[in-house]
């Protein structure tokens, strides 16, 4: 194991800084490549909404959580500075800022392996850029991917020199972290937990593991201040964010779902075909790489530590980072959510692979590559090109598929008729991309109805539902993650029951025909001249 030992490599040797550009261009060349192939490919009608409705409403002034359920705050603002400085609130300046994030991450993860192995080779580091780029999907969770390789960087920068300062900035980093990301933030936290224990074995230098654990949290507190500034001069923000948090915990369990998860040992061979069938098992393999690389990970820093032996700090971090974010994949087991917790993995492996000899690094690293080009390349936009067809979405041209472009022409021939003159709508239960598309503000607080809410909340939305005035309302009834128990109709039937008392049906086969649609128009037609509520 001695490709573990980097104990003759300086921190950023003088030759490894001269070539700190080209890694910049090599991130740089890699995200612009993608974004040109498939920047204008594909569409969420749900999750990506999401993010593109909030910061529309966050650019006329609207606060995240407190007007309107969405992520944490920052990648709100983050988006609405990038969309003010393009002068356009679409969705391109929307991608086009998780692009500046993924190039950020993506450099960063780079330049962490880079330091990590005792020789440069930039064949492979170029296909390590490919590997990690290809796990940076979807491209709205950039944000999550970026986040994870920059706790991997803030907790080696502890590891190497574990000062009373590096202790402070590191809770500090932590603390902006959760600003963008609750889950980051409690992996971060997890994470460095395990860290100051691991430094606190046979302590040679840095703070006890009490003091330094003080420090650290006071570094967190103030990384926080900007939140802390939101509960201060923002009214009604601080209730918002813990009213968030208790729901999040005690109704929705955390977000889980009882999703299957894809083992290898269950293929159903026989049932798919031979590309499906070996998709499935190295699909299985990845999820089970972030729980073994955990655990042996850590062993062996622990023991490696035991022995006062040398051990690349990035390993280090990527080890106690890792089971924190396998966690963070089973909270919604697929592909999706995969890649938002693999990258510790991923990073470590790398490092691992790059200083080994070669008869074994280049077949691993192919082997590596190839079954990520086999797992995650099917999922990305630009491989389904020949299934779309061509649409205009909030006045760009996007290749989408047609059941997406169906869906716009269809929310399109509804606005026209029921909801003229900038009047809002109902669209339920994982439409949030309609009323960015449109332009308009969401008559309800949740922009995603998925999981059970309770009486009082219900209620609450009805009264906004009632004060707003929709022209029509469109409810998508079929289940959520394929649970029988997450219909519309059944985690939210007061809601949809006034829906159902307060609107008329409307002909399905006039605007689709998908049979899992429920379409309505309000009951009032005089109603529809009367002045729309300002969104």
């Amino acid at each position: 194991m001695a490709f573990f030992n980097t104990a003759t490599l300086p921190a950023i040797p003088g030759q490894r800084k001269r070539g700190i550009i080209f890694l910049i261009l090599l991130a740089i060349g890699a995200v612009m490549a993608s974004f040109l192939w498939q920047g204008r490919m594909g569409i969420s009608t749900g999750d990506e909404g999401f993010l593109w409705y909030g910061a529309q409403r966050v650019l006329l002034g609207e606060v995240p959580l407190r007007d309107f359920w969405s992520y944490d705050p920052g990648r709100y603002y983050w988006v609405a500075m990038v969309m003010t400085l393009l002068g356009d609130n679409g969705i391109i300046p929307l991608r086009i800022a998780g692009a500046i994030f993924q190039a950020m991450g993506l450099f960063l993860g780079i330049w962490l392996i880079d330091r990590s192995i005792l020789k440069r080779n930039w064949f492979f580091l170029s296909v390590s850029t490919l590997t990690l780029l290809f796990w940076m999907f979807p491209w709205f969770k950039q944000y999550d991917i970026a986040l994870s390789i920059a706790l991997i960087g803030v907790l080696s920068f502890m590891i190497e020199q574990p000062t009373r300062q590096r202790y402070f900035l590191t809770g500090l980093f932590i603390g902006l972290i959760a600003s963008f990301s609750r889950y980051q933030g409690i992996s971060g936290i997890l994470g460095n937990f395990g860290v100051m224990v691991y430094l606190a074995l046979k302590r040679e230098s840095g703070p006890k593991l009490i003091k330094g654990f003080v420090i650290w949290s006071v570094g967190v507190l103030t990384g926080y201040i900007p939140t802390l500034i939101m509960f201060a001069l923002v009214p009604g923000y601080a209730q918002a964010l813990f009213e968030d948090y208790r729901v999040w915990l005690f109704e929705m369990k955390g977000l889980t779902l009882t999703m299957p998860v894809p083992w290898p040992w269950l293929v159903p061979f026989g049932q798919i075909s031979l590309g499906g069938g070996i998709r499935w098992i190295l699909s299985g393999l990845f999820f089970l790489a972030p729980i073994i690389y955990g655990i042996c990970g850590i062993a062996w820093a622990t023991r490696q530590k035991l022995y006062h032996k040398t051990i690349s700090s990035v390993l280090v971090a990527t080890a106690f980072l890792s089971l924190p974010y396998a966690g963070y994949v089973f909270v919604n087991p697929d592909i999706s959510r995969l890649g938002l917790g693999l990258f510790p993995f991923l990073i470590g492996a790398l490092i691992i692979l790059g200083n080994m000899a070669s008869k074994l690094k280049w077949p691993l690293v192919a082997l590596l590559c190839g079954a990520t080009l086999l797992v995650m390349l099917p999922n990305h936009p630009g491989w389904s090109w020949k299934r779309y067809v061509s649409a205009e979405v909030g006045g760009t041209r996007l290749k989408i598929y047609p059941d997406s472009a169906n869906f716009f022409a269809m929310l399109t021939k509804l606005d026209h008729e029921y909801a003229p003159g900038g009047r809002t709508f109902i669209a339920v239960p994982r439409f949030t991309t309609a009323f960015a598309f449109l332009k308009r503000k969401n008559p309800m607080y949740e922009t995603s109805s998925i999981f059970p809410r309770n009486d009082d909340f219900q209620q609450a939305e009805i009264e906004r539902i009632k004060a707003a005035n929709p022209g029509f309302a469109i409810i998508y009834d079929k289940p959520a993650f394929g649970s029988d128990m997450l219909h519309f109709s059944k985690t939210h039937p007061k809601i949809f029951q006034y829906i159902v008392d307060h609107f008329d049906p409307l002909p399905l086969s006039d605007y689709t025909d998908d049979p899992a649609y429920l379409l309505y128009k309000a009951k009032s037609a005089a109603a529809l001249f009367e002045k729309p509520k300002e969104s």
